[in-house]
């Protein structure tokens, strides 16, 4: 008792208006909620600021029934401002999308979310399209025709924009809405007599006209028609009187006047008034009802009668219909209250064979990438054959795997493409490995072949080069003399080439290849291609390169002139090798001398032109820009001593 005391004591002493009967606040509650307007220029921080203060939010809009009480709350503080110029106005409510979290056209809230929690609901209600910015933080308010009446086929529309800051609210900010939530309701005290009951909640709002009372709200009632009289005023508070019960704890009509009985406000009354004789009366109740403890209100005997249960629970009545319990539909649960319902989430349970996916009151099974439903007996999930004909992603080979597959190309190409489904040619003459050719390397779709200078011929092997025979004699020569030219003078390429390494006997090894060719460890490979034509025999003699795919040879061969001539055309190589390099050196002998010459030409023509220059600049005389005059030649001719006198002959 004594807490219960201290607690009304408390809340109508921090409530200066309390008693005067005169509203503070606009202020509606419904269902399990209250909605406050305030009036004023703040930013949204501020506005949320002040609702917090007082236990609350700004305010949310979660369905169309909720628009509704939002905007009868604003309707009423609307209803005392002074007259209202035609303009419109924007205020707050607790939507907000914070700084880099961007725009999502495919949600409802489009990525903002709720001030108290939960980020998107169904009900939606933009004013226009939303501004896709992620680099500031976006605040939502009502936007409102101030000078129409609301309507509640006319509701609020959405507005977004900058939060604004205290020295700049934000453009035509009027003011913002509240929201508190409870845990129950108390009906309204019913007077039978005259007199005013002024309400105090929690958030610190006082009204007489609510339609609900939120718990834990005071309530001052004062009877009479003239001044107030302590000894006529009622205090009470809304308590919890069981799970889900709410009342005030008086009993019977309040400020009962045996002047008016029945005829005022019915008593008090919730149904039927019943009059005495002496001017008392009683409430009673209708067939089907019975009166409650505080002999004014009436409640159905059926219990199920208020509907109780919430959501999609339904009342079933207990034992002689004094009881009730709530009951959810399949897959839903009783929450903690016992009255509503909340899902069921089976996938907890691992119901399927693969993925599960949660629902509303149930649940659905679904197959990973790469596998697909199965058929009867096949199993709730089989794998899809990516590789199966007219499906394969692959360019060449595709090998398929349990949920997956993947590609292969055959030998000369490797994967390719950003999916590794395609497959690329291998340039094997500029491969890791270096060229595999001796000389000269040609690449083809998926293989290569190896060719050789003039002069040489392509060994058994395919990849290495060996020296031909060369005729040095004029090609209008015999053909005896020709090939006795040849074997005095044959000539080897580029010293860079190796012969062929030869076995015990002197018989060149080969190693036998397959589709490609595969070097072998007795053919010798250069690791720079030649690039130049070696002349062969004298000058002017030249023979065309010898190409040859690289082919498999089958056990040593035999050469065709036996060991004398295979000795002969070494040493006819090493005069090739020296007659070569005499060409080279000669070569670039050549080329230092015209260097040298260009050079000394260089360094003369510049010493010239700094003489010249340096002659240009020198200063010049003051006389220089004088010139003598010409003498006469009748003067010159006078003072010659032998010419003539007049009058005198020669």
């Amino acid at each position: 008792m004594a807490t219960f005391m201290g607690l009304l004591l408390l809340l109508l002493l921090s409530q200066p208006g309390a008693g005067t009967g005169a509203d503070t606040e606009a202020v509606v509650c419904v269902g399990t909620a209250c909605y406050t307007a305030h009036s004023g220029k703040l930013s949204a921080a501020e506005a949320q600021n002040h609702c917090s203060q007082n236990g609350g939010n700004l305010a949310t809009v979660k369905s169309e029934e909720e628009a509704q009480d939002v905007q009868r709350v604003l309707a009423q503080l609307l209803r005392r401002e002074a007259a209202l110029t035609a303009r419109m106005g924007k205020f707050w409510i607790g939507l907000q999308r914070e700084k880099a979290k961007c725009l999502d056209p495919s949600l409802p809230l489009k990525g903002f979310s709720w001030v108290g929690g939960g980020e998107d609901t169904p009900y939606s209600n933009w004013h226009k399209e939303l501004r896709n910015s992620c680099i500031s933080k976006r605040c939502v308010s009502l936007l409102l025709d101030l000078s129409q009446p609301l309507l509640p086929s006319r509701l609020p529309k959405w507005s977004e924009g900058p939060c604004g800051s205290p020295s700049s609210p934000g453009s035509n900010i009027e003011g913002f809405v509240c929201k508190f939530s409870f845990k129950g309701m108390c009906r309204p005290l019913a007077l039978g007599g005259p007199g005013q009951v002024t309400y105090t909640t929690p958030f610190q709002t006082t009204s007489s006209s609510l339609e609900a009372v939120p718990f834990a709200s005071a309530a001052t009632v004062a009877c009479g028609e003239g001044d107030k009289d302590e000894s006529q005023s009622h205090y009470f508070l809304c308590k919890e009187k069981a799970p889900g019960v709410f009342d005030w704890g008086s009993s019977g009509p309040l400020c009962v006047s045996p002047k008016y009985g029945c005829n005022f406000n019915n008593g008090g009354c919730h149904q039927d008034c019943f009059e005495g004789g002496d001017g008392s009366f009683l409430c009673g109740c209708r067939p089907g009802f019975r009166l409650l403890d505080d002999l004014v209100t009436c409640a159905s005997r059926n219990p199920c009668s208020s509907s109780p249960c919430r959501g999609g629970a339904t009342c079933i009545l207990g034992p002689h219909g004094k009881n009730y319990t709530c009951r959810c539909p399949q897959g839903y649960q009783l929450d903690s209250s016992q009255l509503d319902c909340v899902d069921v989430d089976e996938c907890q349970d691992s119901p399927c064979a693969q993925e599960c996916v949660n629902t509303p009151g149930g649940f659905r099974c679904e197959c990973w990438v790469g596998y697909e439903p199965g058929g009867p007996g096949e199993g709730a999930c089989r794998d899809v054959d990516e590789c199966a004909l007219g499906r394969s992603p692959c360019a060449q080979g595709c090998t398929n795997t349990d949920g997956s597959f993947h590609c292969s190309c055959e030998e000369g190409y490797v994967l390719a493409g950003e999916d590794g489904t395609q497959c690329q040619d291998v340039d094997e003459c500029l491969g890791l490995g270096g060229p595999f050719c001796d000389s000269l390397c040609f690449n083809t779709q998926g293989s290569f072949h190896c060719g050789c200078l003039p002069g040489w011929v392509l060994a058994p092997n395919g990849v290495s080069c060996t020296m031909g025979p060369v005729s040095l004699g004029p090609p209008s020569g015999p053909p005896d003399e020709e090939y006795k030219g040849e074997k005095e003078g044959s000539t080897v390429p580029p010293a860079a080439t190796a012969s062929p390494t030869r076995g015990p006997e002197g018989t060149p090894k080969a190693t036998s290849t397959a589709r490609r060719p595969s070097l072998s460890s007795d053919a010798p490979i250069t690791s720079d291609p030649l690039k130049m034509l070696a002349p062969s025999g004298s000058p002017g003699v030249w023979r065309e390169p010898s190409i040859h795919h690289a082919t498999a040879a089958s056990g040593p061969q035999e050469p065709a002139g036996g060991d004398s001539s295979v000795a002969a055309q070494n040493n006819d190589g090493t005069d090739g090798q020296k007659l070569l390099l005499f060409y080279i050196l000669g070569t670039v002998v050549a080329i230092l001398l015209l260097l040298a010459l260009a050079l000394g030409l260089l360094v003369y023509r510049k010493r010239r032109a700094k003489r010249e220059e340096k002659k240009q600049k020198k200063p010049q005389n003051a006389a220089d820009s004088y010139s003598w005059v010409p003498e006469r030649a009748e003067s010159r001719a006078m003072e010659n001593q032998y010419s003539p006198t007049p009058g005198t002959d020669c």
